[in-house]
Parts: structure tokens; C-alpha cells; sequence
């Protein structure tokens, strides 16, 4: 009775038990029988030919058209095959029937086509590798209709009589339509390995003379022969970069009508995306749109992840998951490479997957032709480390309406293993080729699966969808092989049996719908090659952009599928045809596959052009005259200190703005940096900008210019100038780090000024000014940012106290008296004086790297710091700025961090570490720096030190004995590597968060952190200016940041275009697209301040090493009034009844400070203005 009882129990318990998305269906049932199985020889090996495991393709196509879609694998060394699909996910080999075994090829690519719009599939496969050129001629193997006899398709190669039979070591061929003349031309994928050595940099070639250039050939139908001819037009089209090509995508990425190609390439060369110039011509503009990617670039694919409509980009490379392997795998990356990638002109390149996110069209003007801007997030997102990767494919696996992600991996045999390569150069001279190919280690892991959470964060469900297999896999495509509504995949696996996946989304107890469309084309194009098709179901939007050719050497089916959820009606489908006509379906019922034909097309719209809105913000730098680009000397901090994760040299410019020439218009004071001095720009009643040098310092050393501060110092009626120094180009307390003060006649000529309180010799970050003591005039905080060559140990900031008369200057170091917990209070990035408790008194806020957001309490004689709820947030903090942001009348904060898109994360369970402290004895300090990863695959997280063996070794030489091989090093976690003894008097800090957020007042320092929404989380924040941008009454947020400053091994962050986040009330906000906030700063963004421009409100926004932007409002304009210097805040009452509370500073942000005013709108009821708690006026706009 009791194992009744069980059973029972186990049958409802399996029944509850939600199975696997994916079964694997082994190849005794399916009837798939195919093995890429490549056996090594003397002639032919992985030592004297990396590419040999690169694996092949798989291609789908309905090759005897019943509908159901049959499957053709590549073979390297083996026969190629070709499976029809007979039902129920069984398959029939009939390759030798067929004829398209690849005639002892090495075939690589299999492209799906209908070449000559027979009606009936062809196959072109790309061959290479092999010596004999007769051996690496293309096949294309046309479809010659049923055998009567036996049913099945019979095939016959034509390559040559189509023009097709290149034999340029092609990798994989793309069919599109380049000249939009409505027939169908291809592009050939070429690599092939010459012997020269792929990773040394020199010069690109760019005229086509190298082997190593991907060819376009062009479509010319000949009426006699009844077919296409194809003429390699490659040169006269600009097809004439070099290159290692492993993955192509076609595209429309700028949707002018015209579709694009996007190649990834291996090794060094850089990734190609050639823009369709639209007269037969292409142009490579990748550094223009991408500003990084993929270093040993694969496969790629293009889709739209997040339901914009908008074409993002992701490709894979070989960066591992586990610590064990990163170790083992990647050399450390000098800061040279940096130097010589400026110096040839390579994009910037890791060795990890990127995924390009569209962030939609630039406002007009800023191109001839409209482009979208790119941000990188593949770390963001999560999918940025899927080891020696493959094939990664869009597709939405669960039927949930989002696009997720499938990437194939593995290698036979890892060239790239450290410990190997330190054998091969010792022992291959004299050891058998079959000894040192058994060194070689494996890399034989599990698939990836990502499910897309539709936020643009991606979740590993790999175990949870039955991917747990571990193989050799490359080639990939994706079909509902078995036709019940879900994709199925099937994988080419190298010395492995084909994988074959079942997906039982549709068997789930609880499944969600689909909609699946087979388009029927022009008798010129039947397979509708270059269609758009829209889905739109109750405020879902997708967008797919037909084009078999996915991922890497494959084509997946020709079905078009979308997930729709749980919607049951989709409301409309709209397909765009390549020549721009449309066919418009509405009322569609879920679960079903239509067929749309060209026949139903109307001239009614199509594709249309980006449309241009009228932006918030509109850049008026060229029209104001501004073509200053601030610059320095390239300082290498990494030489002073090997394992910093950023440099300490590289954060101007700061600025200033105010009336500095007494002539009522607002003026911008810019930071120097290393050798150049500060510059002003005087702004005309024109609105124009004219600039004019500081005077210098006759300071001889390098020297930084950090936080500027604009104020009456010597009470005479004008705006004086005092800049702190900053950077680390020198030893601690040298002149260099004196500071500078300058004293205005009035008409903003500048003279400066020594005095004792400008020799302090610190290293700086900020200066901001307020009245801390209730006397009537301006005190100083000044931040202590870093001591030279000592990073992280902490650094004093510092107190003065006004002390001036009229005519004299004098500011009075009052640290120890007034604040004594400034002394060694950490490396401060940022501070403003805020009333945070609504007392009247101007408390201090600082932030810190390596700490918190501390906050010191006022009470109008000292400045105590008390413990907040901020105490337990250790960031990255770069900048601080107060708002009402909730319209409760009371001060919030916002503040920039070091964001989410890294391959550093942080949490309290996981902290990022450091440990300072001379561990080896030898007079220096060394830094360690730890993080949280997984120890090897399917293991578990511990704290592993963040540098390679080799760079930690450059640092402490000591650890070459503990540490003689990479294996050794790669297992050794935190607790191993520093003891006890090690560890008792070492510095450590910690950080636990890093996303930038809005900190909410509620009282009595009483603080609560919210984070900000994901696409402020792409990069680090610098620069933060509140301001009502489309006036509602609730305060937007403007943000610059990127720091491409950061260590070679982590690489530049450098996501952010800059941002605009509308404040929707009750914590909600909407990130602006460019094209609406009008607002683009791509490049290192730094300082951002307002000012007033010709009368409307403005900002200025600074950019290491690149071009200040002046951006001017365009709409909801406003009434700039003027703000005494008295004054601290208004209380600002709306007509709708909110009411806001308005903070106006000497300064706040990142090393900026905004001109004094605000602004009054129809909006507002009236305005009371005060000074501390006494109101000095009312306003009633």
C-alpha cells in the first residue's frame, strides 16, 4: 500500500514539475547521423593551422517542398549531408541520392537560397582551407526538382555557370539586394590564414590588394541562359578592407531603404560595417557608429532585443565565465595596445562578446545622413562571457514576445591555454607533433541559453532549458522543425554527433502563443530577401528584418517568428516589401502560420526615413562659435602603479560659468589640462563665444587643473576665480599641486594671486563655496582627492574659512578645528553644501571612491559627521547634486556611480575588494584588488584576485616562486594568496554598490536610495544637472559620463551618449531618445553647468579629450532670473498645485559650477525666494 502511495506521489510531483524548454532528441530516434568529425595530420594540424576546429554550418530549407523544413550540415573532413524531414522530428538521409555530399570539399558556410526563383531551394556552400584552389572552389548545388522514381530533390552544381565558384577560401556567403534593382546579389565572407602573424599591428589596408578582403558580386540575370551571372563588383562598390571574416549579418541599420553589411572579424582587424551609400557604393563607418568591439570576433547576429523597432547588434568571442579559465586564457593587455590602436586606427577591441544596443537616430544636423547612435552592454545585460564561442542567434525560445539568446561553443583543442604556450616554446623543437598535441587541453562545456527578461537584462536559463550537455559546438540554426508553433534548433558539432533540440514550449501545461508569417516575394526575389514585417498585439510593437543568413556559417529557416505572450488577437501585421511597397493584415488570430504574397502590395508608404522631432535641446556649440577640444599630455598612470583599475590623470576639463566682464551675460571658465592652461570664453550679446587664455603659472612640472569656483572673493563686486590642482603626474606635495587664485578687475582681466592658503599641496578633486559659519561671506570646502603613487590610501580634505575684508583676500584653514574627520576621510571626488535638514544652515555632502556619501552636519559652528543610511552604500561615487525630486519640499539627492555595465559587479554578499599595503618588502605599495566569480564551470563564487599572474608578478616579483606555472596561479583564491600575517596592518576597502540613484529626503537625515532607471546604468556618471526640461513642474535629470580612462584588461566604458531622464513623479522616470532630448555627448563626458545663452537657458558640457558642447533650450522656453549671491533656495508653488522646493550653489556635480539663476514659467503660482530661513523676496512669473 505504501509504494502505492509513492507512486502516487511521484506522479503528481513529476505532474507539478514544469519540464525543461528544451529535449535533446538523440540521433538512433531522429535519424540525423552526422559527425564533423576532423582527425589531425602532420601536414594539417591546430599547430600550423588554428582555424582547423572551427567547426561548420547548418543550413534549413523546405528542399521538396511539403512544408516541413529539412536540415543540411557542412563537413570539414567529412561529407556534407543533407536530411529531409519526414514528421515527428525523424530525418532521412539522402545526400548521395541528392548529390550534394561537397565532392571532398572543406565546407564551411551553407546559404540557403532560391537563386534562380525557381520556386524550389537551393544550396551554396562556401569551401577553404584546402591548398588545392580546385579544393576550395564554392558550390552551388541547384535544385533540380523531384526524382519521379524515388521523391526525393536531386541536385546539380552550377557555381561556375552562375559565377559562383570562388575560390578565395570563402567562409560564408549572405544573399541581399545591395542596389535595391530588385534581384538578389551575395557577399562572400573570405579568410584564410597567409602564414603573417594576425595580431600585429600596422597599417589596414584598404585598397583591396590583400587576400584577406570579403568580395560583393552582383546579380545580372542573363535572358539566354535563363539565370543570374554574378560579377565581382567588390572594388568599384569600396569592398576593400582587410580582414578575418567569421560572421556577416545584412541589415538595414540606418532604415534609409537601403540594406548595410556588418562583418565580424577575427584576430586584430577590425570589425567592417558597411553602410549602403545608396548609389552601388559602401562606405566602412563601424568607428563612427560602434565605439567598441569584439576582438576576436565571431559569429553575429542582428534583431531587435527590446522591442524598439530599432536593430541592435550582438557577436560573440572567447571570454569564459569562470575564473579558472579566464585565467588561464588571456593575456594581460597593455596600455600600448591603447597607444597603437590610436596609432593605426583599429576600434578598440576586448576579447569577450559585445552587444550593441540601438539607441535610435541622432537629432538633425549632426550627420548628412541620419545614423543611430550604439551603446555597448553586453555586461550590462549579461551575456558578455560564454567562453570560445560560436553561433549566437535572436530568437524568442519561450514565446514571450522578447528575443532571446542562444550561443554554441567549444574547441577540441585551446591554443590560447597559458601553460601550453609556455611548453610549446620549450619543448616543440624537439618533441613528436603527437606529444605536444596531447598538451593541449580541451574546452568542452555546456551551451549557452539566455532568456531576455525584456528589460534589456538577459538570465542564464542554459540548466533550466535542458542545456547542459557539454560539446564541440559551431554551426547553428533555428526551424520549427516539427511544426507545433515553437523554434526548434539543431547544431553542427565538431567529433561529435549533430545536437539536435526539441523545444516543448508549446507542450507546457501553461504555453504562450505565436504568429509565424511565410512571405512569397517578386519573381525577381521569391524568397521577399530584405522584407520588414511589423507586429503589433494591445501596445506590443516587433519588428523582424528578413534574412536567413544568422550567427555563424548558417541559415536558419525561412519562416518569420514571432512570440506573442498570452495575446490571442494580434491587432495588425504590417510587411515593408524590398521595393517599399506594403501589405497590411489586421485581426489575425494567434497560433497560426499565415503566407503573405507580394501580389496583395499596395504603394502605400513603406519604409520611411527617420522623421525629426523638435528636441528639448538643441547643440548650438558651432553656431556660438565654441571649436575648443580640450587635450593633454597622455600621462600613463599604469607605469607609477601596474594594477590601478582606472587612471587618476584623465577628469577634465571642470567648469565654471558666470558674468565674469560685468556685461549681464553668463561666461564659461574651462580646466586646463597638463601642459595647457584654463580658458575663458567671453559670451557677446550675439550670443557668441570668444576665448581668451588664463594667464599662466610658470609652472614647469605637469599639472592638472581640478575644481573651479566663481565668487566675490575680495568683496569688490565681481566674480574672482579660484582653481584647485588635481591629477598625479608628480610626487606628493610638490608645486605643482599649489593652487590658484585670481583676482578680476571687473571687466574680466585676471591677475593672479599667491597667497599662503593657495600652497596647499594636496591633490584635489573639488571646490565648492558656501557660508558655513552664518557670517556673510562664502567658506570653502576643498576636496582631497588621491596622494600621488599611493592609491588607495586615503587623503585629507580641507576647510577655510573667509577671513577677507574688502580689497584683501585671506582664506584660513580651519580643518582640525571645525571638521577634524576630514583628516584622512578617503579619496573625495565630489561635495556640495546642501541644508539637508531644513534648518537653515548649509550641511556638507562628499562623495568618495572606495567609501560612502558621508554627510557632515552644520551647526553653524562646527561639522559633525553623522551616520545616515548612506553609510552602508560604498561606492564608486563620482558626483552629487541636490533636487526636490519628489515635490515634497524638502531636498533629495542624486548621484553618479560607477554603474552596472562592467565586468565588475558588487553587492554586500559579493564586494569588490582592495588590499594596500607593501606585501613585498620592497619600499612600494602594492595594490591588490579582489572580486567575486565563479571558481571554474559549475562550481562555486569565491574572491579571486582581479589581475592576471603576469601583471601581478611585474608588481611583486616575489610571487614567481610561489606561482611558476598559470595553473597554479588560476586556482589560488584571495585566502590563499595573502595570509594572516599579510592581511594584519594591510588598507582595505570595500564597495557594495554601483548603480547611479536618487536619494529621497525623508527627514531628519533620513535617507533612502533608489536606483536610477538601467539606461543611466550603462557607464559611469560624471556630470548631473537637474533642470525641468519639458516644465511639468517636476525636475528631469541631464547626465553625462563614460570613463575611457580605465585599465587596459577592463577596458573603456564608454556606453553613455549622454541622457535625459524625465521625471514622471512617484520614483518613475522615462529615458528621452537623442533625437527628442536633442541632447549628444558620446565622447569622455566630464563637467556639465548652466548658464544662460542669448537670453535662453543653456548648459555646457565638457568632454576629456574631445570638444566641449554648448546646448541651448528650444522648447517650453523659460525666463532666466537672476539669483543674488545671498540667496540659497526658493520655494517654487505651481498653479496645479505642486510645490518644489529649489537649491542654487557655488558649485555641485562633478568639478562644475552652474551660473545662478531660475527659472520662471507660466506654470508657477508665485516663488518665495530666501536666504537661509529669512525670504528676501516673492516672485509671481
Amino acid at each position: 500500500m505504501k509504494s502505492y502511495i509513492f507512486l502516487a506521489f511521484f506522479f503528481l510531483l513529476s505532474c507539478n514539475q514544469k519540464r525543461p524548454l528544451f529535449k535533446e532528441i538523440k540521433p538512433e530516434k531522429s535519424g540525423l547521423i552526422f559527425s564533423n568529425t576532423i582527425i589531425e595530420t602532420q601536414e594539417l594540424n591546430v599547430l600550423n593551422y588554428e582555424y582547423i576546429y572551427n567547426g561548420g554550418g547548418v543550413g534549413i530549407g523546405d528542399f521538396n517542398n511539403d512544408s516541413l523544413p529539412d536540415i543540411y550540415f557542412t563537413g570539414n573532413r567529412v561529407p556534407n549531408k543533407l536530411f529531409l524531414n519526414k514528421g515527428d522530428l525523424t530525418f532521412e538521409d539522402i545526400t548521395q541520392k541528392a548529390g550534394v555530399d561537397g565532392n571532398g570539399k572543406w565546407s564551411k558556410g551553407a546559404s540557403i537560397i532560391d537563386i534562380n526563383n525557381d520556386g524550389l531551394m537551393d544550396i551554396y556552400v562556401c569551401a577553404a582551407v584546402l591548398p588545392d584552389s580546385n579544393k576550395r572552389k564554392n558550390i552551388l548545388y541547384i535544385n533540380q526538382g523531384l526524382n519521379k522514381e524515388t521523391g526525393v530533390p536531386e541536385f546539380k552544381d552550377q557555381a561556375a555557370e552562375y559565377g559562383l565558384a570562388d575560390a578565395s577560401n570563402t567562409h560564408m556567403a549572405a544573399f541581399f539586394d545591395y542596389d535595391n534593382d530588385q534581384d538578389v546579389d551575395v557577399y562572400l565572407l573570405i579568410n584564410d590564414l597567409d602564414g603573417t602573424y594576425p595580431n600585429e599591428f600596422r597599417p589596414i589596408r584598404k585598397d583591396g590588394s590583400w587576400p584577406n578582403t570579403d568580395k560583393l558580386l552582383q546579380n545580372n540575370f542573363d535572358s539566354i541562359l535563363g539565370h543570374p551571372v554574378y560579377k565581382d563588383v567588390s572594388k568599384q562598390a569600396g569592398i576593400l578592407i582587410e580582414g578575418h571574416g567569421l560572421g556577416i549579418s545584412i541589415a538595414d541599420i540606418n532604415q534609409d531603404g537601403f540594406k548595410d553589411i556588418y562583418v565580424s572579424n577575427d584576430y586584430l582587424s577590425n570589425n567592417v560595417l558597411y553602410i549602403n551609400n545608396q548609389n552601388g557604393t559602401f562606405t566602412d563607418q563601424c568607428d563612427r557608429y560602434l565605439k567598441h568591439t569584439s576582438k576576436n570576433a565571431m559569429g553575429n547576429d542582428i534583431a531587435d532585443i527590446n522591442n524598439d523597432g530599432l536593430a541592435d547588434i550582438i557577436e560573440t568571442d572567447m571570454m569564459p565565465a569562470d575564473h579558472y579559465r579566464q585565467k588561464m586564457m588571456h593575456s594581460d593587455i597593455s596600455y600600448q595596445t591603447f597607444q597603437n590602436s590610436d596609432r593605426y586606427g583599429y576600434i578598440y577591441q576586448y576579447p569577450r562578446n559585445t552587444l550593441q544596443l540601438n539607441q535610435g537616430f541622432l537629432p538633425k544636423g549632426y550627420d548628412s545622413i541620419s545614423r543611430p547612435a550604439f551603446s555597448e552592454i553586453a555586461y550590462f545585460s549579461g551575456v558578455a562571457h560564454t567562453d570560445w564561442s560560436w553561433a549566437p542567434l535572436l530568437m524568442d525560445m519561450d514565446n514571450d514576445g522578447f528575443k532571446d539568446l542562444f550561443v554554441t561553443n567549444g574547441l577540441p583543442k585551446d591554443m590560447s591555454d597559458k601553460d601550453f604556450m609556455a611548453y610549446r616554446q620549450n619543448a616543440v623543437a624537439n618533441a613528436p607533433l603527437e606529444e605536444v598535441l596531447r598538451q593541449l587541453p580541451e574546452v568542452k562545456i555546456s551551451n549557452y541559453a539566455f532568456k531576455n527578461n525584456g528589460d534589456l537584462h538577459f538570465t542564464d536559463q542554459s540548466k533550466e532549458w535542458g542545456i547542459n550537455s557539454p560539446s564541440f559546438s559551431a554551426g547553428m540554426a533555428y526551424a520549427d522543425l516539427d511544426k507545433d508553433g515553437d523554434l526548434d534548433l539543431v547544431i553542427n558539432n565538431t567529433n561529435m554527433p549533430a545536437t539536435l533540440l526539441e523545444n516543448t514550449q508549446q507542450q507546457q501545461k501553461e504555453h504562450d502563443n505565436y504568429l509565424r508569417i511565410l512571405l512569397s516575394g517578386t519573381p525577381q526575389n521569391k524568397m521577399a530577401l530584405g522584407a520588414w514585417v511589423h507586429l503589433y498585439a494591445k501596445g506590443q510593437h516587433q519588428v523582424m528584418e528578413y534574412s536567413p543568413y544568422r550567427g555563424y556559417l548558417s541559415s536558419v529557416e525561412q519562416a518569420i517568428h514571432f512570440g506573442i505572450g498570452k495575446q490571442s488577437v494580434i491587432d495588425s501585421i504590417r510587411v515593408i516589401w524590398p521595393d517599399g511597397k506594403t501589405t497590411l493584415k489586421t485581426n489575425i488570430q494567434a497560433n497560426l502560420q499565415m503566407n503573405i504574397g507580394y501580389t496583395s502590395a499596395l504603394d502605400s508608404g513603406g519604409l520611411q526615413p527617420p522623421t525629426h522631432i523638435e528636441s528639448f535641446l538643441t547643440d548650438i556649440t558651432q553656431k556660438a562659435g565654441i571649436t575648443y577640444g580640450f587635450s593633454e599630455v597622455d600621462f600613463i598612470d599604469f607605469d607609477i602603479q601596474r594594477l590601478l583599475l582606472h587612471k587618476l590623470t584623465q577628469y577634465g576639463p571642470s567648469l565654471a560659468t558666470g558674468d565674469l566682464n560685468g556685461d549681464g551675460l553668463d561666461d564659461i571658465v574651462s580646466g586646463g589640462g597638463s601642459p595647457f592652461h584654463a580658458s575663458i570664453f567671453f559670451q557677446t550679446a550675439k550670443g557668441k563665444f570668444v576665448r581668451k587664455f588664463l594667464p599662466g603659472n610658470n609652472n614647469p612640472q605637469l599639472q592638472d587643473d581640478a575644481g573651479i569656483l566663481l565668487i566675490d572673493a575680495d568683496k569688490d563686486g565681481d566674480l574672482d576665480l579660484f582653481i584647485v590642482s588635481g591629477g598625479a603626474e608628480n610626487q606628493p606635495q610638490t608645486k605643482a599641486y599649489a593652487d590658484h587664485f585670481y583676482l578680476n578687475d571687473g571687466k574680466g582681466n585676471f591677475s593672479e594671486l599667491e597667497t599662503d592658503f593657495t600652497n596647499n599641496r594636496a591633490t584635489k578633486s573639488t571646490v565648492v563655496a558656501a557660508d558655513y559659519d552664518l557670517d556673510g561671506d562664502l567658506d570653502l570646502f576643498i576636496g582631497g582627492r588621491v596622494i600621488p603613487g599611493r592609491y588607495p590610501m586615503p587623503t585629507s580634505s580641507f576647510i577655510y574659512q573667509n577671513n577677507s575684508q574688502k580689497g584683501q583676500v585671506q582664506f584660513t584653514d580651519v580643518t582640525n578645528k571645525v571638521a577634524p574627520e576630514l583628516v584622512k576621510i578617503g579619496m573625495v571626488t565630489a561635495a556640495i553644501w546642501s541644508d539637508a535638514d531644513s534648518d537653515g544652515k548649509m550641511d556638507l555632502m562628499i562623495t568618495k571612491e572606495w567609501g560612502s556619501i558621508d554627510v557632515f552636519k552644520n551647526d553653524g559652528i562646527k561639522l559633525t559627521k553623522i551616520k545616515t543610511p548612506l553609510d552602508t552604500y560604498k561606492g564608486w561615487w563620482n558626483s552629487i547634486v541636490s533636487a526636490d525630486m519628489d515635490n515634497d519640499g524638502d531636498l533629495d539627492y542624486i548621484a553618479g556611480n560607477f554603474g552596472t555595465n562592467s565586468f565588475l559587479h558588487a553587492s554586500n554578499e559579493e564586494p569588490l575588494n582592495v588590499y594596500a599595503k607593501d606585501f613585498d618588502n620592497n619600499f612600494s605599495l602594492d595594490v591588490i584588488f579582489s572580486h567575486w566569480i565563479v571558481d571554474q564551470v559549475g562550481g562555486i563564487k569565491k574572491e579571486f584576485p582581479l589581475a592576471g599572474r603576469d601583471l601581478l608578478l611585474r608588481e611583486m616579483s616575489i610571487m614567481k616562486e610561489r606561482f611558476p606555472n598559470y595553473t597554479g596561479y588560476a586556482k589560488t583564491d584571495m585566502n590563499q594568496l595573502l595570509t594572516a600575517d599579510q592581511l594584519k596592518d594591510a588598507y582595505r576597502a570595500s564597495v557594495n554598490y554601483l548603480p547611479t540613484s536618487w536619494i529621497e529626503n525623508k527627514g531628519n537625515f533620513n535617507f533612502e536610495m533608489h536606483e536610477l532607471p538601467a539606461s543611466i546604468q550603462l557607464a559611469p556618471i560624471f556630470g548631473i544637472l537637474p533642470k525641468d526640461v519639458n516644465n511639468d513642474g517636476w525636475v528631469d535629470l541631464i547626465s553625462t559620463g563614460n570613463e575611457y580612462a580605465m585599465s587596459p584588461y577592463l577596458g573603456r566604458q564608454d556606453a553613455l551618449n549622454g541622457i535625459v531622464l524625465l521625471n514622471l513623479g512617484k520614483g518613475k522616470f522615462r529615458t528621452l531618445s537623442i533625437a527628442e532630448s536633442g541632447f549628444y555627448t558620446p565622447a569622455n563626458g566630464r563637467a556639465l553647468a548652466g548658464l544662460v545663452v542669448n537670453g535662453q537657458a543653456g548648459l555646457v558640457a565638457g568632454q576629456n579629450r574631445d570638444f566641449i558642447k554648448l546646448f541651448q533650450q528650444t522648447v517650453n522656453k523659460e525666463l532666466p532670473l537672476k539669483i543674488q549671491d545671498q540667496e540659497t533656495h526658493a520655494m517654487i508653488h505651481f498653479k496645479n498645485g505642486l510645490k518644489r522646493k529649489e537649491e542654487y550653489h557655488f558649485g555641485q556635480g562633478f568639478l562644475s559650477q552652474s551660473s545662478r539663476y531660475m527659472l520662471l514659467s507660466p506654470e508657477m503660482k508665485y516663488v518665495d525666494i530666501f536666504s537661509g530661513t529669512k525670504k528676501t523676496r516673492t516672485i509671481q512669473p
